[in-house]
């Protein structure tokens, strides 16, 4: 039996293995329910209903009740009144033959001979008789009345259980996970591997509508949003600590992991300002106002390594390395550090820019680090030595030939491309976007003025790399074909400020969060 504490409620096992049965007789696997039977000691002894079966007893169809019989287990000594019943019955309507079968080749009958060998021979005599009387056969008893005991007999021993038992139990528990926003509603479920089914990459499209919205009070929004790279989940960070796993179909809070479901969720002193999931999507880190960068274990919730001084400032950036050993930060401190999970320590500083780094990335073959400052720069690394490499800055589609004599506006965020090693979107505080190389090397520009009205305040890449999203500083939403420069999209997303954006790992959604609370689900 399991264990349950509190308002859990307690399941036999048995009850477990009588679901099961009931599934194996359903299917027709005859043999699998016996073996089951057999070795777990446990019957199933269900009837599809009790008044059918004692009125096949009390009509005396006994073919019907044999079938019946044959996939319960009775006690014997029932057993034994049943199959001298009916060997009278047989002898009433002179079939001897069949009487005499039943009597002398069935399990009950030896165990009557063995039992009452009295009661056994008086049959043996009446097998003999050229006539069938009443008196003699039922003693003090009439046909009915023993057809009536054994029909009250055998139905304590049944019970009768709804069709489809375990599928409709089955059913009920994922219509109940979809209440609870653990589960999107309306797509497939791996009920085995316990997890809606991996979708495919979807070929990108722009998004243009709103299909749900995550609320937080104003006082408390979202500061920080990331999905996790297997696609199930949405972290939130917002500027009271909180760190929340949710259904980002459904924007309820994925009550699946027992610590939010006991509102103990993961928390952080200061304000959460970047989150970013390993690549098996097992960690989640976080970093906070306070310099601190915590890693969380997201299925239990609990902290499995905490970075106290990872960095002097806000930490505004944080993300993996692609074995999960490292974790790599950028700060308001004018650093960009990583930091080794095994260890607890930082173990390599990038030290060159002048103000706010505001984000920091790993190249897709983790040899280089990218980061992109307050201070107009964008800077390329080595992993390895933490040599900068390459300085760039770009203004009004130009690349700067001096950072020594000005550098361009402040690089907002920096994204490297997904299926480009070498190429790195950045969006700094202009209403230009540009792709530059690693290399050093400018590749395209795009003036936004026109449509956007505006400096840009962020950035996002779709999954492919086909489109970037961008916001102005007026609430201006804009859609941008990589490769042709055309706009899909051009709409205000929001009359507050548009905090960040991030986009699922494979799907056309996209998470925008807001200084009013609100992080709106977008697809096309």
């Amino acid at each position: 039996m399991s264990s349950a504490s509190g308002n859990s409620l307690q399941i036999e096992s048995s009850d477990v293995i009588r679901l099961i049965q009931q599934f194996l007789k359903e299917q027709n696997l005859h043999r699998t329910l016996q073996t089951l039977q057999e070795e777990s000691t446990i019957a199933l002894n269900t009837v599809e209903g009790i008044e059918t079966f004692t009125q096949n007893i009390l009509k005396g169809h006994w073919d019907v009740v044999l079938r019946n019989i044959s996939q319960l287990r009775i006690p014997p000594q029932k057993l034994i009144d049943l199959y001298e019943q009916i060997v009278l019955e047989l002898m009433e309507m002179r079939e001897i033959a069949a009487a005499r079968s039943l009597l002398r080749s069935t399990e009950p009958m030896h165990a009557l001979k063995d039992r009452y060998p009295e009661r056994y021979l008086r049959l043996e005599h009446l097998l003999t008789r050229s006539y069938f009387d009443d008196k003699e056969a039922y003693l003090e008893d009439t046909k009915e009345k023993r057809r009536q005991f054994i029909a009250q007999a055998l139905a304590k021993e049944v019970t009768v259980v709804s069709p489809s038992r375990l599928m409709a139990l089955l059913g009920q528990a994922l219509k109940w996970q979809q209440s609870q926003g653990l589960l999107p509603p309306d797509t497939g479920y791996d009920l085995f591997r316990g997890a809606a089914p991996t979708t495919q990459i979807e070929d990108d499209q722009p998004v243009s509508q709103c299909y749900n919205t995550i609320k937080f009070p104003k006082k408390q929004y979202a500061e920080a949003v990331s999905f996790s790279p297997d696609g199930q989940m949405l972290a939130t960070g917002s500027v009271d600590g909180f760190i929340e796993i949710w259904n980002f179909m459904t924007c309820k809070l994925r009550k699946d992991f027992k610590y939010q479901a006991e509102d103990n969720p993961m928390l952080m002193q200061t304000a959460v300002l970047c989150l970013s999931f390993s690549k098996d999507s097992e960690m989640l880190a976080s970093g906070s106002q306070d310099g601190k960068i915590m890693v969380w274990k997201v299925q239990t919730g609990t902290c499995v390594r905490r970075f106290v001084t990872a960095h002097s400032q806000g930490v505004t950036s944080v993300s993996f390395s692609k074995d999960h050993s490292q974790v790599l930060s950028s700060s308001f401190d004018h650093t960009v550090r990583l930091h080794g999970l095994k260890s607890g320590k930082t173990i390599k500083e990038f030290r060159g820019h002048s103000s706010f780094v505001n984000r920091a990335e790993f190249s897709l073959d983790g040899a280089r680090v990218v980061s992109g400052s307050s201070d107009g720069t964008v800077k390329v690394w080595d992993t390895k030595t933490t040599e900068c490499i390459q300085t760039l800055s770009v203004s009004e589609g130009q690349l700067l030939a001096s950072v020594a004599v000005a550098a361009g506006p402040a690089v907002q965020t920096i994204q490297v491309f997904p299926r480009n090693m070498d190429h790195v979107l950045v969006c700094n505080k202009s209403w230009y976007l540009h792709i530059i190389s690693t290399k050093g090397q400018l590749v395209k520009s795009f003036n936004l003025g026109t449509e956007a009205k505006g400096n840009l305040t962020t950035a996002v890449l779709s999954p492919k790399g086909d489109y970037v999203y961008t916001v102005a500083e007026n609430g201006t939403f804009l859609a941008l074909h990589v490769e042709t420069g055309r706009i899909h999209a051009n709409f205000e997303i929001s009359s507050a400020d548009v905090v960040g954006m991030a986009h699922h790992p494979f799907s056309n959604i996209l998470g925008v969060h807001c200084d009013d609370g609100v992080v709106a689900m977008w697809k096309p």
